[in-house]
């Protein structure tokens, strides 16, 4: 079975950062996490707030611990807002549904980790994850 390593991790948040770069988004922070939901890199631009790390955190923790993207999250809550209200206070803050986090795939679909990001819109988070993932010759999901 395989497993995310840093030097992947650390390609997703290069690419990230440099498609933020290019599309003049604000400072962001990119959180990589492994399957199990553990920090494995995590890059603050200058100029980006304090909170940038713990919402893209939040946002990757969230998608790897149930399995789909944050954006499918956030529009899950819509529907259920009280179990996702629960799940926010379960973890202790750490589950944060809000578009910005995409899981990373590998070439069989397994999930090794997710990726989040802060600083922009949810969409602009998110369309910076996805190129990251797929700079690293992995799938998003």
């Amino acid at each position: 079975m395989s497993s995310l390593t840093l030097a992947q991790a650390n390609q997703i948040i290069a690419a990230a950062l440099a498609h933020s770069k290019q599309a003049g988004y604000q400072p962001m922070g990119i959180a990589v996490l492994d399957d199990a939901g553990h920090l494995k890199a995590f890059a603050r631009e200058d100029g980006a707030s304090m909170f940038r790390f713990d919402v893209a955190q939040a946002k990757a923790w969230g998608a790897v611990g149930m399995g789909v993207s944050s954006r499918l999250l956030g529009e899950r809550a819509k529907g259920n807002p009280n179990f996702f209200v629960s799940l926010a206070a379960t973890s202790a803050g750490r589950f944060l549904p809000q578009t910005g986090a995409v899981l990373i795939k590998d070439a069989q679909g397994r999930v090794l980790g997710a990726v989040g990001a802060s600083g922009g819109t949810g969409d602009e988070d998110e369309a910076i994850c996805i190129t990251g993932v797929q700079a690293a010759g992995l799938a998003a999901g």
